[in-house]
């Protein structure tokens, strides 16, 4: 066991390289806004505060790998680049014979000052339960000012023969709140039932939620064993993000099984009704697996390959996705959230929204227009418009870019739509000047900020126009 004092010796012998490194806050271009020897991961996630002052991160691979290796949630000021603690949970324990709790992937609430993210056991908790890992672990919520209060938001129950109504029985993760902030989706993988592969799940508020945390948890997709699966059932339900702000449909690659008998990954929709009765969730028990509320459905969007983390539009309206065209390089293609490939309507099919040389190797975040996404291409990131008309496809590059770059990483919009934060792996140095590389021996990741050219605030980059 390690407790947090070596962690929290590293902030400050790095907070000194901060008072001597000052980000810049250009105006065209990107900048570095953190140069302190700890690893700041964005992860895909919704980390501007509401406000739009702090960037919240998880440390993993500071002075331990992975997730189970988080120490901390943290967050940084866009103005000043000074870091400070969110939530760090005291004892801790990492290494080769296990870690907890292990706390990451955060976002912030679009509502108030508070942050979500993945909780392993407390330490306390070890002898009971074991120690992190993906199926053993839950969401939690700590405010944003570092009061170091936690209070969990779903119940994990792996021991009752009938698991508990509302509770899960493995692990959340990747959770993400409904821009209206009123639901969260995670991604869920179960602990009794392990021949069902990862999938998707909501967390609604409820009064009768158990073991006294705040919401309900339920499975969107009940997914089907590999070796059972018949032709068209889904094996596998991940890579999933909200479209639209209220929280009815949650967008997802599926792996569907085939005629043949080999498996697809599609892009799919859960549907979940505004009136939904969460209640009828069944939790299972020992042997059997959780099963979805009634009114949920799901729709397949395509019977091509797609690939993700997809994402839809804030008026949900379009979900965006990954695909290879023929001969070509991996690019984004738009549907219609309401659609099919095999739509009669032509507009209801996908079109290729990219054609970038380099192919969209990720990244995909919609602008909060819906004019504008953002993808990483080339090692940079490029702002592609999308709005119907001429325009639609032209790029602007809004970073440096090429192979002599180190790659950019886990983009997000600012929730006003005017700057992109990231992650890029650079050079990082101690107190005494010294080069420092993290747990795993590479750079430290650290958070680059660029600003949207955007002058007249209608979500295309004024390049572009």
């Amino acid at each position: 066991m390690r407790l947090l004092r070596a962690f929290a010796a590293l902030l400050v012998l790095s907070l000194l390289v901060l008072l001597l490194a000052t980000p810049a806050r250009a105006e065209e271009g990107e900048w570095q806004l953190t140069f302190s020897a700890i690893s700041k991961l964005l992860d895909n996630n919704d980390n501007f505060s509401r406000d739009g002052r702090f960037l919240v991160y998880d440390t993993r691979d500071t002075v331990a790998t992975g997730i189970g290796g988080s120490l901390a949630i943290m967050k940084v000021s866009i103005t000043t680049g000074l870091e400070n603690f969110v939530y760090a949970p005291t004892p801790v324990m990492y290494g080769t014979g296990g870690s907890a709790p292990g706390v990451a992937a955060v976002s912030f609430s679009p509502l108030a000052d508070e942050t979500i993210f993945i909780h392993g056991p407390l330490v306390s908790e070890v002898p009971a339960l074991g120690f992190y890992g993906t199926t053993n672990r839950r969401g939690g919520l700590a405010t944003g000012d570092g009061a170091g209060d936690i209070r969990f938001l779903d119940c994990r129950d792996v021991t009752s023969a009938t698991t508990k109504p509302g509770a899960h029985r493995g692990g959340s993760h990747r959770h993400e709140y409904s821009a209206d902030g009123k639901r969260i989706g995670f991604t869920y993988d179960d602990h009794l039932v392990t021949q069902n592969a990862r999938t998707i799940g909501v967390l609604i508020p409820h009064a009768k939620a158990p073991c006294g945390v705040s919401h309900w948890a339920a499975l969107l997709v009940a997914v089907v064993p590999t070796a059972s699966a018949k032709t068209g059932d889904i094996t596998r339900a991940a890579d999933d993000s909200w479209a639209g702000a209220n929280g009815l449909m949650r967008a997802f690659i599926g792996q569907v099984k085939q005629p043949d008998g080999a498996t697809m990954s599609s892009l799919f929709v859960a549907d979940i009704p505004a009136d939904i009765d969460i209640t009828t969730s069944d939790s299972g028990t020992l042997t059997t697996p959780m099963t979805p509320p009634k009114g949920v459905t799901i729709r397949r969007l395509t019977n091509t390959t797609a690939a993700g983390i997809v994402r839809g539009s804030l008026d949900g309206t379009r979900i965006g996705y990954f695909a290879t065209p023929a001969g070509g390089s991996r690019q984004v293609f738009l549907i219609n959230s309401k659609g099919s490939d095999q739509d009669p309507n032509p507009d209801m099919r996908p079109v290729q929204a990219t054609t970038l040389e380099k192919g969209a190797t990720g990244g995909l975040r919609w602008h909060p227009s819906g004019n504008s996404i953002a993808v990483i291409s080339d090692n940079g990131i490029a702002a592609v418009c999308v709005k119907a008309g001429p325009l639609f496809g032209k790029a602007h590059w809004l970073t440096q870019h090429g192979t002599s770059v180190v790659a950019a990483d886990a983009l997000v919009w600012s929730r006003d739509g005017t700057r992109l934060a990231f992650n890029r792996r650079v050079p990082t140095y101690d107190s005494a000047g010294k080069l420092v590389k993290d747990a795993g021996g590479n750079d430290f990741r650290q958070i680059f900020l660029v600003n949207f050219p955007d002058a007249n605030r209608n979500g295309i980059a004024d390049p572009i126009e």
